[in-house]
Order: structure tokens, then C-alpha cells, then sequence
């Protein structure tokens, strides 16, 4: 079987998300500690109010560990270790791929805490089924040929409630055919089988999206934690309460930390409606309203604390409240909006969390880059949605008519040149002749864009190459991560390509967290020492 290539990219984002990742804006983010004694301390210091496993005990309802995943659980509980935290709103078949590389990532940054620090660290993976984005919750998007195709829920008769209360239906079987198709000859029947024994009639969207999970991401030792179980609720009960009673102040702050980021030149990541609180109520219907201020102080009497949940500003806090966390994993809009995280953390007392970014890679198939050698087409060509089929197109117009129309330009700056000669009296003004100039190239490029564009008709194979290459790298003019599921992938290449990308995301993390230079200072201090 040939395996597919990983390549590993920067993972971008806005202005403020890549100076966060560079280190920068000390004042909104917690910085990285420096080297693996500092990685220790500051480790330490996280665990130490978790010491005596109260928390696991409290949670394992909501985790359900079970295997390696357990054990390094216990390991963290028992050994006053950390948690390594990532996490991804409940999606259609697991969501996208870079739900994957989350969970990776975080597994990575633990492996390398435990291994430079000694510190026990464990990766949990928070399953946000507590969302009600219904609209991207719904779809899963797969590769197939001539493009990329895009399975879809039927919308459910509540609007606005939480992925734990979405039912999946009979229909849940034609989606599940659908993608068992785009994967095509599957190496790995274990992915699809999950799908199956987890997508099923009667159960909900966020119960499927967690046992999916865990059966993925348990074998390797990440736990899954299911945010709409009670026992979530029960634990950040006090949280909750303590964000209502705050809730005006927390308004100011975080309306004065919008003001420092658009004066700095940036634009807040999440908008701030004024008059609501950080704090969501399930109704009787289930669906999700955001509380406002004038109802945050009497909520706790009005609500049960498992109907009261967190936005995404309040959610970091919650996390770090309820799990020693010593570092989230996040995506680029994530470690934008930590800025604001910063200021909510200030009102409540609660240290801000480690925000760190996520890998960001590209699975190139062999069926795509042979694809990708046949167009004479580069992978990152195709971020563009006409550059590639135009240049294809006038490449493919018949060589005849490609040499009249060069031609043409030639006579065309041949002739106004010789008009412009030719008056000697100056009898037209130079601009008006260089105006007929480009008006005739303006009418010869038309053409040519109309010859492409019959060329782009009868060429509907070449065209479909172009789209399904497309459909596999850039989905709609994304990154592949952002878009794709990863289901087919693992289906199609099992745990060749899973040790790939694992290793790319540990030595993702030793990048990120400067390892090589903690060893490099570490060398020199003992050089040092011994002379």
C-alpha cells in the first residue's frame, strides 16, 4: 500500500494570533516557561491544588477512561501531574482533520512534559457538546473525484439546542454510505466501523461525535471528556455562579480589553454584545439563550447548575478550574480570542491559561500528487480557485489559434507605433493613440478569455482532474484541515499514517516549546559547573 504524505505548515491566523504565537503581547497571554526547569515549576504549581485526585474522581463519569488512556489519568491524579487540554465543538463523523491534529498535538506537548520534566502528564481531549452551532456541527466534507462533497444532517425541529440533544435518524444511514463510497478501498475497516457502532438511529449528534472519539483517540492514550455530562456541570457549578455574580464587572473588563485591542490595531475575536453575560440557560425546550445581566444574579435560583453552561470566553476558565491544564491547544482564532480570555480571568481570580498552537499539516495522497504531476500543477496553485484552470485552459487552446492571437498583439504594437511615426505634426495627442492602444488589447484579451473558456468547456476532463485535485488539498478554497474529515484518511492508510503524523506533531512540539535549546543551556550549565 503506498502511504500518503504528511507536510507540516505554519498554522497562521490573524495579526494578533501569530505575534501570540511568536511570544508576544505579555500583557493579554501567560508566557511560555523558558526551559524544563521552569516547564517543571510551573507544572508543579498547577497541580498542586489538585493534589489528593478529588478532581478524576469527580470527572471520570464524564470521561469514562478506559485502556492506556486511564492509566495516564491515575498517573496524573496519583503523581500530582498535569493535563495537557484541546478540544473541538461535537461535528458530523468527528469533524475535520485538524480535530485529529488537536488531539496529537496535545498528546505530543504531555509525552514531551513527562519526558523533560519528569512530571506525570496526561492529554485530555474536551468533547464541546454543550455547542448549539447546529449549521457547522452538521455537515462532514470528503474528497471525491471531481471535487469535494459535503454530507449534511437534517436541520432539527429545535433550533439553537446543544449537539447532546440533536437526534441522528433513519437518515444517518445514507450519510454513513456516503462516506464509506468517498473512501473507497479502505485498508483500515476500524475507522468505518466505529462510524457505524457510534452514528446510530435514536442516539444524539454529541453522543456519537464522544464514542467516536474514543474509540479513535483512547488507544493512544488520550481520554475524551463529554462537557454536557453533569458531572461537568456539577464541578464548574461554582464557576458558573461566580461569573453571574461578576457579570457587570466582567462586561467593563472585557469592553476595556476590546478598546486596548482595537487601539493596538487589532479586532477582538469574539464580539462583545453588550447587556448579556458569559453565561448560557437550557430552556425547557433544550434550546441554548444567553443570560442577560439584569437575570445573572437571581439564574442560580432560577436554573438548575446542569442547565448553566460557559460561552467560549468562560469555557478556558472553567476547564482550568476543574482540571489541573497546564497548557490548552488551540487552532488561530482560539489563541486570538485568549486575549479577552485574560481579562475574564482577571475578574474571577482564576489563573489565565497556557494557550499553545496546534500542528497544522496537509495529507498528500499518492492518487493526488500523481494527479498534481500529470496537470504540471503545484499544491499550493491550487489555494487559488481560477489561476490553475485558466493557465490549463490557454495552455490547451490550440497552438493555430495561440500564434494568431500573439501575432495579433505584434501587428497591434506595430501599427500604433507607425501611426505614432506617422504624425509628425502631432495632429492626435500621444495619450489618445496609446488609448487605442490598449483599448484593441483589452478587445484581443476578451477573446482570449472566451477561447479559454470554450477550451475550459470542451476540456471536461481536465477540468475534473483540476476539481478533484482541488477537492482533496483546498476544499472550497481552504486548507484541507479546516475542511476535511478525517475519517477517509485513517480508513485509507490506518496507523502508517497515524505514526506519521504523530511524529510530526511531536517534533512540532519540541519546536514550539524550544526543547533543543532547553538541552543546548542544560549542556552548558553542567560544562560550566564541572570546570
Amino acid at each position: 500500500m503506498s502511504i500518503a504524505r504528511v507536510i507540516s505548515e505554519e498554522i497562521g491566523g490573524s495579526p494578533l494570533a501569530r505575534g501570540a504565537q511568536r511570544g508576544e503581547f505579555r500583557d493579554w497571554y501567560r508566557p511560555r516557561p523558558r526551559d524544563a526547569a521552569g516547564w517543571r515549576e510551573y507544572a508543579l504549581d498547577v497541580a498542586r491544588p489538585f493534589q489528593g485526585g478529588e478532581w478524576l474522581a469527580a470527572l471520570t463519569p464524564a470521561l469514562a477512561p478506559t485502556g492506556v488512556a486511564a492509566d495516564r489519568l491515575r498517573g496524573v491524579a496519583n503523581g500530582e501531574g498535569v493535563i495537557v487540554s484541546t478540544g473541538q465543538q461535537a461535528a458530523l463523523f468527528g469533524g475535520p482533520l485538524y480535530t485529529l491534529l488537536k488531539a496529537l498535538s496535545a498528546l505530543a506537548v504531555a509525552d514531551l512534559l513527562v519526558r523533560e520534566t519528569g512530571v506525570p502528564a496526561a492529554p485530555v481531549f474536551w468533547a464541546a457538546t454543550d455547542d448549539a452551532d447546529f449549521e457547522e456541527a452538521s455537515t462532514a466534507t470528503v474528497a471525491v473525484a471531481g471535487g469535494a462533497r459535503t454530507l449534511r444532517l437534517p436541520t432539527p425541529a429545535h433550533a439553537s439546542i446543544p449537539m447532546s440533544r440533536v437526534p441522528l435518524d433513519d437518515s444517518i444511514g445514507a450519510l454513513i454510505r456516503e462516506l464509506e463510497d468517498a473512501c473507497g478501498s479502505a485498508a483500515n475497516e476500524a475507522p468505518l466501523a466505529a462510524i457505524r457502532a457510534s452514528h446510530r438511529p435514536g442516539t444524539t449528534l454529541g453522543n456519537a461525535y464522544v464514542q467516536l472519539l474514543r474509540e479513535v483517540l483512547e488507544p493512544l492514550g488520550i481520554a475524551v471528556l463529554d462537557a454536557s455530562h453533569p458531572a461537568v456541570r456539577r464541578a464548574g457549578a461554582a464557576v458558573i455562579s461566580h461569573a453571574l455574580d461578576r457579570a457587570e464587572a466582567i462586561e467593563r473588563a472585557l469592553r476595556d480589553r476590546a478598546a486596548a485591542l482595537v487601539s493596538a490595531g487589532f479586532t477582538p475575536q469574539v464580539e462583545q454584545v453588550p447587556g448579556l453575560s458569559l453565561v448560557f440557560a437550557e430552556e425547557d425546550a433544550g434550546e441554548k439563550r444567553r443570560l442577560p445581566l439584569r437575570e445573572a444574579m437571581q439564574a442560580g435560583q432560577r436554573y438548575a447548575p446542569d442547565l448553566l453552561g460557559p460561552n467560549v470566553l468562560l469555557r478556558p476558565l472553567l476547564e482550568r478550574s476543574i482540571l489541573p491544564s497546564a497548557a490548552y491547544i488551540a487552532g488561530p482564532a482560539e489563541i486570538a480570542y485568549f486575549a479577552q480570555v485574560s481579562a475574564v480571568s482577571a475578574m474571577l481570580d482564576i489563573p489565565t491559561p497556557l494557550v499553545l498552537p496546534r500542528l497544522s499539516a496537509t495529507v498528500v495522497e499518492p492518487r493526488i500528487e500523481r494527479l498534481l504531476a500529470r496537470l504540471g500543477v503545484a499544491r499550493e496553485e491550487l489555494a487559488d480557485p481560477h489561476v490553475v484552470e485558466n493557465r490549463l485552459a490557454r495552455a490547451a487552446v490550440p497552438p493555430r489559434i495561440a500564434d494568431a492571437l500573439m501575432a495579433l498583439r505584434r501587428d497591434v504594437d506595430a501599427n500604433v507605433a507607425a501611426l505614432q511615426s506617422a504624425d509628425e505634426r502631432g495632429l492626435i495627442p500621444g495619450a489618445s493613440v496609446e488609448s487605442l492602444r490598449r483599448a484593441i488589447m483589452r478587445r484581443i484579451e476578451r477573446a482570449e478569455r472566451r477561447y479559454a473558456a470554450a477550451i475550459k468547456r470542451q476540456e471536461s476532463e481536465l477540468m475534473r482532474d483540476v476539481a478533484t485535485a482541488r477537492g482533496a488539498l483546498y476544499p472550497g478554497g481552504a486548507r484541507q484541515e479546516r475542511v476535511l474529515s478525517f475519517i477517509p484518511f485513517l480508513a485509507r492508510y490506518g496507523a502508517p499514517l497515524l505514526e506519521m503524523l504523530r511524529a510530526d506533531a511531536l517534533r512540532h512540539a519540541t519546536t514550539m516549546l524550544g526543547v533543543e535549546g532547553w538541552r543546548r543551556e542544560s549542556s552548558s550549565a553542567g560544562v560550566a559547573e564541572r570546570v
